[in-house]
């Protein structure tokens, strides 16, 4: 078709997507709820970060930046990270499918970079960004450092399942 604009695309489309979030994070069960609810054009599997689960299917992708950074997988392998996770998240929503093409431009790029940002300080507000954040499966969060594994000890005779 001599009309058809080569749009660069190089690799498999995307026919689904796996969104890796904080089941701790209040915002990040919020954002999962909402994800769930809404119309797809694209199916997302909403998975918690640093799972067992995630772990097993995503052996490559390291659980500590997941849970540091919103991660998107999508079916072919291709991982999002960030800003451009956010943006294929919308992508793949009946609703929003415009205003992700609209925040995939340059201009848009910028806007959705301060969205994610203004998210991670509320996020951090919330219960990073005064001393440490403990998760139950052994995952911390150190402002100075990141997040750090360290995994519950099984001393008292009883281990965590997971």
């Amino acid at each position: 078709m001599s009309g058809t604009v080569d749009r660069g695309v190089t690799s498999a489309p995307v026919r689904g997507l796996t969104v890796l979030y904080d089941a701790a994070c209040g915002l990040c069960t919020h954002l999962r709820d909402w994800l769930a609810r809404q119309p797809k054009l694209v199916p997302l599997e909403l998975v918690p970060a640093g799972s067992a689960e995630a772990r097993t299917r995503f052996p490559g992708v390291d659980p500590a930046a997941t849970l540091e950074e919103v991660t998107v997988i999508g079916d072919s392998g291709q991982v999002y990270r960030g800003t451009a996770a956010w943006i294929v998240v919308l992508w793949a929503l009946r609703e929003h499918r415009p205003l992700a093409h609209r925040l995939s431009t340059p201009t848009g790029a910028f806007l959705a970079r301060g969205a994610v940002l203004a998210a991670a300080k509320y996020r951090g507000a919330q219960w990073g960004g005064q001393g440490t954040y403990s998760r139950t499966d052994g995952w911390r969060y150190l402002p100075e450092q990141g997040w750090v594994y360290d995994p519950p000890s099984c001393a008292d005779g009883t281990c965590p399942t997971g």
